[in-house]
């Protein structure tokens, strides 16, 4: 059903909550884009004008999206849609009208479109590389461990248990840990000039 927009709000109500890559492009100076990934990830490519907010800095974040959203509609992403389309419920929650990027920033690059970088800034592997890394090197470790010491295998298996979970329930408890390390972590001040300028209206 199509209908015609008079509000931000209801424009992203139409959009059934979410935004492809192409028409995220054709409009993107009418979009405030909120990217939810980690700093480091932020930092090693986002959509041009993006303001990075991680996940868990997203209530802290809130009375600025509200604000935000009140002038311009919001336009979440993450690496691949699955964090962004949490964020996006979250918001709705709290009486804040988003849409998520469909496919992420990995279907954006796919389709050839440009992504900025942060001079300087420290950059890291998306969150889903490196919740593979970490499984693959906790298995690995819990194998060769058990050669010694049997019981050293159930470090495997207790990783091999919590992807299935992680997959059933659509969370990642390795996730939320890695976004622990300094890398992954946002400086305060930075956070609070993002939320400045949204509340603000600048840039």
């Amino acid at each position: 059903m199509t209908t015609t927009p008079s509000t931000p709000s209801a424009t992203v109500t139409a959009t059934a909550g979410a935004i492809g890559p192409e028409q995220a492009l054709a409009r993107l100076d009418e979009l405030t884009v909120i990217d939810v990934r980690t700093p480091g990830e932020y930092a090693a490519g986002h959509l041009p004008g993006a303001h990075n907010i991680p996940l868990d800095r997203l209530s802290r974040a809130l009375p600025a999206l509200s604000a935000a959203a009140g002038r311009r509609e919001l336009l979440v992403v993450c690496a691949g849609g699955v964090r962004s389309a949490g964020a996006v419920g979250t918001l709705a929650g709290h009486g804040i009208a988003a849409a998520t990027l469909t496919g992420g920033t990995a279907a954006w690059l796919r389709l050839g479109h440009p992504l900025e970088r942060s001079a300087g800034a420290r950059t890291a592997w998306a969150m889903e590389r490196q919740v593979r890394c970490a499984a693959g090197a906790l298995v690995l470790a819990g194998l060769a461990a058990g050669r010694l010491r049997p019981a050293a295998r159930l470090l495997s298996a207790g990783i091999a248990g919590g992807l299935v979970f992680s997959a059933v329930t659509d969370t990642c408890g390795m996730a939320r840990a890695l976004s622990l390390l300094p890398l992954n972590r946002t400086r305060p001040d930075t956070l609070d000039a993002t939320l400045d300028s949204l509340s603000r209206g600048a840039g």
